[in-house]
């Protein structure tokens, strides 16, 4: 494990997220948009739901907005919460700094906007955290290497 560059206590940090469950199609052929995490972070090649960090003072629905659109080229409208989700460790970051971390991933339901309905997702941010977007099948995606607030919005926190 990376050596502490000070004495004392872990760093602790907090970090509020906002994330869409977009949804086409439907029964056997359903698909979920999921993203790929890059090599820029400490967790490469494992997917998640495309959204992000909610920046202060930012509303998390504008913060999705942006956040999708980075990350997928896609507009979107965010819907309703559907659940929280947090996760909470300590251990090191991709920079190798160890912290006491705590994600709150707040999930919503979003659908495409029109000018979005034909375009596949690509990633526009150049040199961030995502490498790949796309449309998975979601009879697919539970196989997939997923970070744990997708796991659990496509098995807990479903809009139906």
């Amino acid at each position: 494990m990376p050596e502490r560059d000070h004495d004392g206590p872990v760093p602790r940090r907090q970090r509020v997220a906002a994330y869409a469950l977009l949804l086409r199609g439907d029964g056997t052929d359903e698909e979920v948009l999921l993203t790929r995490m890059s090599s820029r972070t400490r967790i490469p090649g494992r997917w998640t739901l495309p959204g992000g960090g909610v920046d202060h003072g930012e509303d998390p629905r504008e913060a999705l907005r942006r956040e999708v659109l980075q990350e997928t080229g896609l507009h979107i409208d965010p819907g309703i919460p559907l659940d929280v989700h947090s996760s909470h460790f300590t251990g090191a970051r991709a920079d190798g700094l160890v912290e006491d971390y705590h994600g709150i991933h707040l999930i919503f339901a979003a659908r495409l906007l029109p000018e979005s309905e034909n375009v596949e997702p690509h990633v526009v941010e150049e040199d961030g955290t995502t490498d790949l977007a796309a449309w998975v099948p979601r009879s697919e995606a539970l196989d997939l290497d997923l970070l744990s607030a997708a796991r659990y919005a496509l098995t807990t926190a479903t809009a139906s």
